[in-house]
C-alpha cells in the first residue's frame, strides 16, 4: 500500500478505534491482524467518500495518469483535464470525427471509437495531409479485441495546410494544426488518457467512484483471505480472460487455485478508475493498477487491466488482463 494511503487509512481508523485499541490489537494479535482491519476499512463505502470529499472526479479518479483528454463526439471538441489539479480544465478545440455515427466496430466502418485509450506515440514527418503531428491511440485495446473489433490507426491528427477537406474523418480526431501544437504542449503524453464519449454531460458520479473503490478492495480482501464464493461474486457472466478463458474454465481454475489455502500478499498501487463510455448500455470503468501478488509456489509484479460494470453498487468484473 503506498504510504499516502497508509497514512490516510489509520487515519481514518483513528476515528474508529482509539490508539490504544489498535496497540493493544496489536500487541495480542500481531501486525496481521491491524493489517485486516485497515483491509476491512478500505472495503467500505464510508472510507472513500470521506477519502473523495474535495475531489473532483467527474472525469475518473487516477494516481498515475496526469492528463486526460476528453473528446465528446456529438460536441465535436476535446479537452485536457489536469488531474493533478484537481480535475482543473487545460484547453478545449473543436475537432472534427468519424463520417459514419456511432461506435466503431471494423476496419472501415468510418466510426469513431468510444472508449478509453492511452497514447502510444507521437509522430512527425506525416503526410502532409496528417498536418504536423499525430498521436496514437491504444485503439483497439484489449476489451475491444476481446469484442472482435477490428480496424486501427485510429490517431489525434492535424489537416492539411491551405487546402480544403472533407468536414469529418474515416474515424480519427483531427484539430486545426495550431491547436493540435497546443494541446500537445499541455500534455504528457506517456501519463495522458483519452477518453472518447457521446455526450457531455456524461459525467462521472462520485457515489460511483466510491462504489467502484470499495468493491475493487472487498474483491482484493476475498482473494487475499481465499474466499472462493465471495471472490468469484465479483465476476460477470459475461468474463474472459485475455487468453480467451470464459467464467466456467475460470471458475475451475480458481476453485483448484484457492484450494492450496497458500498465505497471499497482494498490493494494489497506481490505481486509476476510468470511465468507459460504451454501447453495451453499462455502466462500465475501466481500472489500471500496479500489483504485486506473492504466494509461496507463485509470484507476480506487474501492471494488471479490469473493465466491469457497476451494477446496483456491485461491480461485475468483464475482462481482466
Amino acid at each position: 500500500m503506498p504510504v499516502k494511503y497508509l497514512i490516510l487509512t489509520i487515519l481514518f481508523i483513528s476515528s474508529l478505534f482509539s490508539n490504544s485499541s489498535l496497540v493493544d490489537i496489536y500487541r495480542e494479535n500481531g501486525i496481521n491482524a491491524v493489517e485486516k482491519i485497515l483491509n476491512a476499512s478500505l472495503s467500505k463505502k464510508s472510507y472513500w467518500d470521506k477519502f473523495l470529499e474535495n475531489k473532483d472526479v467527474s472525469n475518473g479518479y487516477y494516481e498515475s495518469i496526469n492528463n486526460i483528454l476528453v473528446c465528446t463526439k456529438n460536441m465535436q471538441n476535446i479537452s485536457i483535464y489536469d488531474t493533478k489539479s484537481n480535475n482543473k480544465l487545460l484547453y478545449t478545440s473543436s475537432v472534427i470525427i468519424g463520417e459514419k455515427e456511432g461506435n466503431k466496430q471494423k476496419e472501415g466502418d468510418l466510426k469513431t471509437p468510444l472508449g478509453a485509450y492511452k497514447l502510444t506515440r507521437k509522430l512527425t514527418k506525416l503526410d502532409p495531409f496528417y498536418g504536423p503531428l499525430a498521436l496514437v491511440t491504444s485503439y483497439p485495446n484489449k476489451f475491444d479485441k476481446s469484442k472482435k473489433k477490428t480496424g486501427s490507426g485510429i490517431w489525434i491528427h492535424g489537416v492539411p495546410e491551405n487546402k480544403k477537406r472533407d468536414p469529418y474523418t474515416k474515424g480519427c480526431i483531427a484539430l486545426d494544426n495550431d491547436n493540435l501544437k497546443e494541446l500537445y504542449t499541455k500534455i504528457n503524453m506517456k501519463k495522458s488518457l483519452l477518453i472518447i464519449k457521446d455526450n457531455k454531460n456524461d459525467k462521472v458520479k462520485k457515489e460511483d467512484i466510491s462504489n467502484v473503490l470499495a468493491q475493487l478492495f472487498s474483491w482484493k480482501k476475498a482473494w487475499g483471505e481465499s474466499n472462493l464464493n465471495n471472490y468469484l461474486s465479483f465476476y460477470s457472466r459475461e468474463f474472459k480472460k485475455s487468453n480467451g478463458t470464459g467464467i466456467k474454465q475460470f471458475k475451475r481454475y480458481k476453485k483448484r487455485v484457492f484450494a492450496k489455502n497458500e498465505e497471499k500478499t497482494i498490493i494494489f498501487s497506481k490505481i486509476n478508475i476510468i470511465p468507459y463510455p460504451n454501447d453495451l448500455d453499462k455502466n462500465m470503468f475501466k481500472i489500471t493498477l500496479y500489483e504485486k501478488y506473492h504466494t509461496k509456489s507463485y509470484r507476480f509484479v506487474g501492471n494488471k487491466e479490469l473493465y466491469l460494470e457497476l451494477i446496483d453498487n456491485k461491480i461485475k468484473i468483464l475482462f481482466e488482463g
